[in-house]
């Protein structure tokens, strides 16, 4: 068994054990802490008599032994406990209590891990199910030594073993779960125009995902690096709400060798784990359409007390969707363009492109987005791309260190044809991009020209001023029977036009920044400065509270007035 899918597939057969006390949803519970263990329990064993000297060593100073056991470990970890699996086999009536025993005896990074398992009470649950043995045997008798298993395999069939369980409960996967095809098409879109950088021999880059869930996203990263240049380094930040899948991310960086205190718990939208940090890539993928409530009074205090010195200053969306919350915390931690910039990976459903009017978070947002021309390309997915949903996907690539070609423009790409049918459907994930798909995708953005195929336009570039346009209220005064404008009869209003209680008219026209100019000379009259309001009395008409606040539409279902000046950009021109 020296490949590592033999060994992946041995550590499979451990479900074989498991059936019908578990339910198929559940073995990653069990397999995937006890292979952490092994891993750990076989890296350790060439320096385990070592450490334990040294801790009795330095037990007699009284000093604070762990940093003088991690010198002696060489690693980032270390166990204190004279057992390990193949001991623990030694004792099988007192097996419970020594496993347990056995795990408290790591460094608290460590044993963070197993906490986030709740692996205590699987080890009950097994012993209860006359399990525990039969389990612990099964693992203690597979070799993961590094000199057997190096970090590279070991992360491989860590990751495998991640995806089986994730297609076996792929209800939920899409929560904490992104569908590899998908990471690696943004993986690679993120390094295209790095490719000369990222070549130099000892480079170090820092990547970060604030919803890293199993750590997927960082894991191709890493893996494109190595792949294109084996002495670079990428360092890998990240955080998680969910503590199964914090416990996973963590567990697979570990196994890499990387430093896991870089991975932190918690939500990211109201506790920022890793703050003023400042990162040179971040990708990922936040829940579609998931409401914020349960963290609106954290995030509203930040938007509202630091404004643009927080994470939240451009504006809220509303509660529903708190997707564009994370960009805009993505944002926060971009490098300052001086400082050698950042690029963004995120991945997002139709409803941060064309929700909400004027003035509305959503829009000011975009508008945050495209005034600072920090958009470079958005990339339409298939659908049927996601375990959990079957909607419409775009990848947005967001940066502040565009090159000279890309400046002031917005690159749409229509990815929506580039799949292959799955021979099997997992969930609602029926398509997939092979790596022909992903190799056009690329060298479409890479381009950066507009391309057609077949007729239609599969790639379009625009001026990010073309997204902007103004939303006007128009009311009309209130007539009696006969046609004539009733006036008003007492206070302010006395002598002036009554307003007509009917539904205002919303009309839009062209931002007065974009290059175009609308026909309508009426339009261009009322325009004013962003967020002001304009009233003013034309032909017996009253003009009242005109929204002309900017409202930055990027491309998806726009919803038009028919009596409107001008038009937003619609999914028509992509």
């Amino acid at each position: 068994m020296s490949g590592f899918s033999d060994k992946a597939a041995f550590i499979w057969s451990v479900a074989d054990l498991l059936r019908g006390d578990y339910r198929q949803s559940e073995y990653g519970k069990v397999i995937l802490p006890f292979t952490v263990l092994r891993r750990l329990d076989c890296v350790l064993e060439p320096t385990k008599a070592d450490v334990l000297a040294e801790l009795k060593k330095r037990k007699k100073t009284g000093v604070n032994p762990e940093p003088f056991l991690l010198k002696v470990a060489g690693q980032l970890f270390c166990n204190t406990s004279p057992l390990d699996l193949k001991a623990l086999m030694g004792d099988q009536d007192h097996l419970a209590e020594n496993l347990h025993a056995y795990v408290q005896a790591f460094t608290p990074a460590v044993r963070d891990i197993f906490v986030r398992f709740d692996f205590d009470t699987q080890i009950d649950r097994l012993r209860k199910a006359n399990l525990l043995y039969l389990v612990t045997e099964k693992f203690a008798g597979i070799d993961l030594h590094p000199d057997v298993v190096s970090n590279h395999d070991m992360g491989l069939m860590f990751e495998e073993l991640i995806r089986r369980f994730a297609e076996l409960s792929n209800e939920t996967a899409g929560e904490h779960f992104t569908p590899r095809d998908v990471i690696r098409l943004m993986v690679d879109l993120l390094f295209c125009e790095d490719d000369e950088a990222l070549s130099k021999p000892g480079v170090v880059r820092t990547i970060y995902d604030p919803t890293a869930g199993t750590g997927g996203m960082l894991s191709v990263a890493g893996e494109h690096l190595a792949e294109q240049n084996p002495g670079a380094r990428l360092v890998m930040f990240g955080q998680e709400l969910n503590d199964e899948s914090y416990a996973i991310c963590k567990a697979d960086l570990l196994i890499k060798g990387q430093d896991i205190t870089n991975v932190v718990p918690g939500n990211t939208l109201s506790n920022d784990g890793l703050p003023g940090k400042k990162f040179d890539y971040l990708l990922a993928n936040p829940p579609f359409g998931v409401e914020w409530k349960k963290v609106e009074k954290e995030v509203r205090k930040e938007h509202e007390e630091q404004g643009h010195d927080g994470r939240f200053g451009p504006g809220l969306p509303r509660v529903s969707d708190g997707s564009l919350l994370f960009l805009l915390h993505m944002l926060s931690k971009m490098r300052p363009a001086k400082d050698g910039g950042s690029r963004i990976g995120i991945v997002l459903n139709g409803s941060p492109l064309f929700t909400g009017g004027a003035g509305s978070g959503e829009s000011e947002i975009r508008r945050h987005l495209l005034e600072n021309d920090l958009v470079e390309a958005i990339v339409a997915l298939p659908t049927d791309m996601f375990y959990n949903t079957g909607i419409a996907t775009y990848i947005w690539i967001v940066s502040n260190r565009k090159p000279a070609q890309r400046k002031g423009r917005v690159q749409l790409i229509d990815g929506s044809g580039f799949w292959r049918k799955m021979r099997k459907a997992l969930g609602s994930k029926r398509k997939e991009l092979g790596p022909e798909h992903i190799e056009d995708i690329v060298r479409l953005f890479g381009d950066a020209e507009e391309v057609g195929r077949e007729g239609k336009p599969v790639s379009r570039i625009f001026k990010t001023e073309e997204f902007g346009y103004r939303a006007i209220t128009v009311e009309r005064p209130l007539r009696d029977e006969a046609g004539q404008v009733v006036l008003g009869a007492k206070g302010k209003g006395k002598g002036r036009p009554v307003p007509d209680p009917e539904p205002a008219i919303p009309r839009t026209c062209r931002s007065a920044r974009t290059s175009r100019t609308t026909s309508s000379a009426r339009c261009a009259r009322m325009r004013r400065t962003p967020g002001s309001t304009a009233r003013r009395r034309r032909s017996g008409t009253r003009s009242r509270s005109a929204d002309t606040s900017t409202s930055s539409r990027l491309p998806g279902r726009s919803r038009r007035s028919t009596r409107s000046y001008g038009a937003s950009p619609d999914a028509s021109k992509i």
